[in-house]
């Protein structure tokens, strides 16, 4: 499908997804949802795009939800799904963390709600010096558990600032960010897309089998529910990969000093 919210710039194997409402700071309606929805449902099956990058044109990453559209009730699905738009929105940061390729957020100005929870649906996060971010949806009269906040927030500031930041719906600004461990970095707006150049460059060195199985491993190690269930996962994957020509590829090359040539079979 052709998209009007978002904009997909490819470069070589690396996808620059914008969220691109800059006149509402990319706030979220029902139309960015179904474009979000079929772009990361796709890439399950997308072997030539190995990198996303995700940002917001303009001001802001994203708003959160459009108020006024949803003001004006054209927050309805296109069809029947359960929850109505709540479980259809859910279902972008689920199909997030499912996608097999890594994540990149590239966080300015404001992240809030659903903006926020996109920011925490990556893999890796570096925030402009303009960025803040916060749990809007408690201070619109709704739960600040929303959208995977309940899941996401503790596991990467720890339950302490999880709970300040959801209890009382206020901001982070970037300095805390980093310090909180939120994000990797903290640098001028101007110079997120060259910050975010050398991470990509190191993931693009690594063989497309191993990047996608670290990536599904972490995820499932962090709910393991213990030390042998999460080593079973990293059996299960590693005898996998080992089984790759990559894998023959990688070990040659460090034998002979030199950068290996993978070539994803």
């Amino acid at each position: 499908m052709s998209y009007e919210t978002i904009s997909i710039e490819k470069r070589g194997p690396v996808d620059w997804l914008t969220l691109n409402r800059p006149e509402s700071l990319n706030a979220i309606t029902t139309p960015m949802v179904t474009e979000l929805r079929d772009y990361f449902g796709k890439l399950m099956e997308d072997a030539d795009t190995r990198i996303v990058v995700m940002r917001g044109a303009g001001r802001a990453f994203c708003a959160g939800l459009d108020i006024k559209e949803s003001e004006a009730k054209t927050h309805a699905p296109p069809f029947g799904v359960g929850f109505g738009f709540q479980g259809y929105l859910a279902e972008v940061y689920i199909r997030m963390r499912r996608c097999p390729q890594p994540i990149v957020s590239l966080v300015h100005g404001p992240a809030c709600g659903g903006g926020f929870s996109f920011v925490m649906a990556s893999d890796i996060r570096i925030a402009g010096e303009s960025a803040k971010m916060n749990a809007a949806y408690i201070r619109i009269g709704l739960s600040a558990c929303d959208m995977g906040c309940s899941y996401f927030l503790p596991r990467l500031v720890g339950t302490s600032v999880a709970s300040e930041l959801m209890l009382t719906g206020r901001f982070i600004h970037a300095d805390r960010a980093l310090a909180t461990n939120l994000v990797s970095a903290v640098v001028p707006d101007v110079e997120l897309e060259a910050t975010a150049a050398p991470y990509i460059e190191e993931m693009l060195t690594t063989s497309p089998m191993g990047l996608r199985m670290t990536k599904e491993g972490l995820n499932l190690a962090i709910d393991a529910p213990g030390l042998e269930a999460a080593m079973a996962i990293e059996n299960r994957n590693q005898l996998m990969c080992s089984n790759t020509d990559d894998a023959k590829e990688g070990m040659r090359a460090f034998i002979e000093k030199r950068a290996p040539q993978y070539t994803g079979r």
